[in-house]
């Protein structure tokens, strides 16, 4: 679970919340869900008033990071963190002297530490910033090292809002090129407060060329143009399903779906993924199929939508 201390910071709005050691972030003193007395119910009433009076918020770099990347999707369950992972890894493999960072925006519904095969609490710095973990060379950060595998975040929008920030600006990201954002599904509290806060570099939509999920894809890029995040392009992911015996394609989802969008957008399609089980089998064991399959051709079709993603980019300040 998460520490008490911590969470009282994310209801109050405070600066350095989180303890100065993380004894007791695993200790049942706190329960992840939503508080529902009257006096917080008033609390979060009389806070949610003070952040619309100020305004929109200024933009703010995160220290350290170079280019923040956000992978998004209007649907659910269309291979977004998948991808994010993957992408991000293939950006590293693309250029060895690139530092990378992966944070996992979900808060409901974290998929990064099992994808990238980690798990406990990261430790503090000196500065009582929380350190990311690591592994294949990816600094990683998630709210699902803060509490229990199984443990559901019942929480209201405004403490989403506040873990969203203490994951942004309490972390030690120390020097990244890269910061790749697996944003949450929709276009709601998450995606507005990372849009708002720290100056995005591009945002990258992934969907499945299903009607229905192309329906909330447009509606994902639509409002990174609201809010003055370029969109780089869109991913169509699980684009084709070949039969591993004779070979027959289907396409399972449809054809060309996200082709026919990022026309109608005006937009790139960055690049294809395949429905295949290789893909998902890799990262249920976290070992993504860019890291322990590099010469695949799933592999492949990753790294070059990450090439497709550093031609985009703007150069980045010195």
């Amino acid at each position: 679970m998460v520490s008490q201390a911590w969470c009282r910071g994310l209801r109050a709005g405070l600066g350095p919340g989180a303890p100065r050691r993380l004894q007791g972030w695993g200790s049942a003193a706190f329960s992840s869900r939503s508080p529902s007395s009257s006096t917080d119910d008033g609390f979060l009433k009389e806070k949610r008033a003070q952040i619309m009076s100020r305004g929109l918020p200024k933009q703010k770099p995160i220290e350290g990071v170079r280019q923040v990347l956000v992978f998004a999707s209007g649907k659910g369950g269309v291979g977004k963190s998948t991808t994010a992972v993957n992408v991000a890894l293939a950006l590293a493999a693309h250029d060895s002297t690139k530092a990378v960072g992966l944070l996992d925006a979900d808060v409901y519904g974290p998929s990064i530490p099992k994808m990238m095969n980690l798990k406990g609490n990261p430790e503090l710095s000196p500065k009582n910033l929380m350190r990311p973990l690591k592994n294949y060379g990816i600094a990683c950060m998630s709210m699902g090292f803060l509490v229990e595998e199984t443990a559901p975040v019942v929480w209201r929008g405004l403490m989403v809002m506040s873990a969203i920030e203490k994951l942004l600006r309490q972390v030690d990201w120390g020097q990244l090129d890269y910061l790749v954002i697996d944003m949450p599904p929709g276009t709601g509290d998450v995606q507005l407060s990372v849009s708002q806060n720290i100056p995005v570099t591009g945002a990258v939509i992934v969907s499945t060329p299903q009607d229905i999920a192309l329906l909330d894809a447009r509606k994902g890029a639509e409002m990174f143009r609201k809010v003055h995040v370029p969109v780089l392009g869109l991913v169509q992911n699980m684009s084709v399903f070949q039969c591993p015996k004779c070979k027959h394609e289907t396409h399972i989802f449809g054809a060309d779906g996200v082709r026919d969008l990022a026309k109608t957008l005006g937009l790139d399609v960055l690049g294809d993924i395949p429905l295949h089980v290789n893909i998902r089998e890799t990262c249920d064991a976290g070992q993504p199929i860019v890291i322990s399959q590099p010469q695949s051709d799933t592999a492949k079709a990753y790294l070059r939508i990450a090439t497709e993603i550093v031609r985009r980019l703007p150069t980045p300040p010195a």
